[in-house]
């Protein structure tokens, strides 16, 4: 479903301040694979998604999602293969529009858009039932504007957006990191069921280390813009935080040392 070939991309080439975020970076995802990505920063994570949604133009390399070569596709094009959600949940939604408009823009993705004649009947029962597996009241809600919902529950909802059409790739990057931990908990087991449900494709980045063990089927450790660890099955399954730690140790010759990691 995702074929990252040879991958290349520097920042500020020919500078003081030359980066080299992604260096001849591959990775593969089959379909239906959840895959979390840790990484200190600097390690390529954000570059790597980036990378596949458009963002930036990548300086070698191919990118293909679903066999399709989307290596020169711009951002927007690209977006209709992509479902995406940011790690601030101010970012996705329209604050000054209702719970049942947002949702409606996000159905109405690659096609016409019309708030006219309005939200059928239909569409409006539709939302009712996703929004009952959020478990956040938001059901009884739908009319209310997104800009008064909680950080947790913009986050939840863009969640519901990002995957309303079943994308081929769903990208998270860190979607929890400004949550609480109650709502973060509450976020991801919402993700695990979304992406379970409709089997979707999904590479998720994460700081936290225990979120990254017990969630999906494969975990990649990302260094220098280079993937130093890429564990899954019954191995990550019984995997832990102080393996996993020493496993980075092994790969890297130096200790992890985010906080928010080990702390995790």
């Amino acid at each position: 479903m995702l074929e990252i070939k040879n991958v290349t991309k520097v920042f500020n080439p020919g500078t003081v301040n030359e980066k080299l975020a992604l260096d001849n970076f591959s990775l593969t995802l089959e379909d239906g694979d959840f895959v979390t990505v840790i990484g200190g920063n600097g390690a390529g994570k954000s570059t790597m998604m980036n990378a596949i949604a458009g963002t930036w133009t990548v300086d070698a390399g191919q990118i293909l999602i679903d066999n399709i070569d989307v290596t020169k596709l711009p951002e927007h094009k690209r977006a209709k293969f992509l479902g995406r959600v940011f790690q601030d949940p101010m970012t996705g939604t329209a604050a000054t529009m209702g719970i049942e408009e947002n949702l409606a823009l996000a159905k109405r993705r690659g096609h016409f858009r019309f708030l006219t004649p309005g939200i059928t009947k239909k569409e409006r029962e539709e939302y009712r039932e996703l929004l009952k597996i959020l478990d956040l009241g938001l059901e009884t809600r739908l009319t209310s504007k997104v800009g008064l919902l909680s950080g947790g529950q913009r986050q939840a909802l863009t969640l519901l957006m990002a995957t309303l059409q079943k994308p081929k790739l769903l990208l998270l990057d860190e979607h929890t990191a400004a949550l609480d931990p109650k709502t973060a908990a509450k976020v991801l087991e919402t993700t695990e069921y979304i992406v379970s449900k409709d089997h979707l494709t999904t590479l998720m980045i994460t700081h936290n280390m225990k979120d990254a063990i017990v969630h999906g089927n494969r975990l990649i450790m990302l260094m220098d813009g280079k993937i130093i660890l890429d564990i899954r099955g019954e191995e990550k399954k019984k995997l832990t935080v102080n393996e996993l730690l020493q496993k980075f140790e092994a790969a890297s010759g130096e200790e992890f040392t985010n906080d928010q990691a080990i702390l995790g």
